[in-house]
């Protein structure tokens, strides 16, 4: 979130995607939906959205693609590995606004974009690369009475290292052993991402006091390298985005403000969250229903199936031939038919009880899931009411704020502050 301190800051974040988290990912940046519980998105503008690489078909499509093609390799990756990374580029709206607004993002982040391929190892790596045009910054339209929109670029990548396989023990030919057999572009989340050694002015290793070398962590080195690559591009006049800065320099009055919006946009994160979890709640109870159903036919016909086995033996037996014993007739008509029948019965007893067992699995399954939708359902309730809630708050504060001014605020708030600290003195000293 922007400071508002008239300091302008890049900043990027990377976020690590599993395969069951792409296809939302994709829904978002492609604004594949046709309705959005961000209220901040203005689907009108969307048209205004940059690609500055267009998928050719969807994430997961174009990672199975790659690596088809050995552009890619999953060796040697469990099936929960992170297959996919997001870079988000950003700078405060109010940069973009002061310099031009729209035209002046698109050629910004143009210029990011260029850094993004860097950073990432080569475009062939790439997957979609677009700038959203379409989030209306809220606090920034409510104060100047016009819409501003906050421009950032989301780009979704396969996070790769190159990787060297050498030839085995097992080789043939001896001389070959220990030596390159081919190189590959790994999947690799943890190896891309790997904090890096910590340089002085000379370029050498920071030691600490054991003697071991100083890492920085990878997040610092992205800052740093997407900041530098602004900086040599001509954007002088930014900054380098600060990580867990203080707000001290803010007046209380501001501070409270940022900090009640900040509280607003996770709680609209929360509630498209619930909204999601809600639906696939829903969905995993229809397909338990749809499996009760495909069960409970065949459950009643194995009833049905033991039920006609069961019928007086007097119908099912075979008619004694003339003059055949009754030795004769009991061996080689009663005795296998009863044989055979024992088999059978006890086969569709088998089948019965697995089916039983199944379907009393899948009835818990459904109570299960729709009881956790109506849980759901609940949540997003309580969190759409806080919602209203706190959007009435934001609002108050920003029209105390513009009414009286962010220096008059601040003096009594600070009144107020002091009038507190001194009813605990009293109380404390009684």
């Amino acid at each position: 979130m922007a400071r508002n301190d008239g300091i302008d800051r890049t900043f990027v974040r990377n976020r690590d995607l599993k395969d069951i988290d792409i296809a939302k990912a994709q829904e978002h940046n492609e604004r594949e939906k046709e309705n959005y519980k961000n209220m901040d998105i203005v689907t009108e503008q969307t048209p205004n959205n940059v690609h500055f690489k267009i998928p050719t078909g969807s994430y997961a499509e174009m990672f199975a693609e790659m690596e088809e093609n050995k552009i890619i390799s999953t060796r040697g990756l469990k099936e929960d590995a992170f297959h996919y990374g997001e870079l988000i580029f950003d700078v405060n709206s109010a940069y973009f606004y002061n310099h031009g607004g729209y035209e002046f993002a698109k050629q910004f982040y143009t210029d990011a974009y260029r850094a993004a391929v860097e950073i990432v190892g080569g475009e062939q790596y790439i997957l979609s690369a677009v700038m959203h045009a379409d989030e209306r910054n809220r606090a920034m339209s409510d104060a100047l009475d016009e819409d501003v929109f906050h421009y950032h670029l989301h780009v979704v990548y396969v996070p790769v290292v190159e990787k060297q396989i050498l030839w085995s023990k097992r080789c043939k030919d001896k001389s070959l052993v220990g030596t390159v057999k081919e190189t590959i572009m790994q999947v690799s989340r943890s190896k891309k991402w790997q904090s890096q050694p910590a340089l002085d002015e000379n370029g050498d290793a920071i030691l600490n006091k054991k003697g071991k070398k100083m890492l920085r962590p990878s997040y610092a080195v992205l800052q740093d390298d997407f900041f530098n690559a602004m900086q040599a591009a001509g954007y002088a006049d930014l900054q380098r985005g600060e990580r867990g800065s203080t707000e001290e320099h803010l007046t209380v009055t501001q501070f409270k403000v940022q900090q009640e919006q900040q509280r607003l946009l996770q709680l609209q994160e929360a509630t498209e969250l619930a909204e999601s979890e809600k639906e696939d709640a829903e969905q995993r109870a229809k397909q338990a229903q749809d499996k009760l159903n495909d069960v409970a036919p065949k459950l009643k016909n194995m009833e049905k199936l033991a039920a006609d086995f069961s019928e007086d033996p007097e119908r099912l037996l075979p008619q004694p031939a003339p003059l055949e014993s009754a030795k004769t007739y009991r061996e080689k008509k009663a005795k296998p038919l009863m044989q055979r029948m024992v088999k059978v019965l006890r086969s569709v007893y088998r089948a019965y009880l697995d089916l039983k067992s199944k379907y009393e699995r899948l009835s818990q399954s459904y109570n299960k899931e729709c009881s956790r939708t109506a849980s759901m359902r609940e949540q997003i309730d309580t969190l759409q009411t806080e919602n209203r809630k706190l959007k009435e708050t934001v609002s108050e504060y920003d029209l105390v704020k513009r009414s009286l001014g962010a220096n008059r605020i601040a003096e009594i708030v600070q009144a107020a502050k002091q009038t507190v600290q001194q009813k605990k003195y009293r109380d404390h000293t009684r």
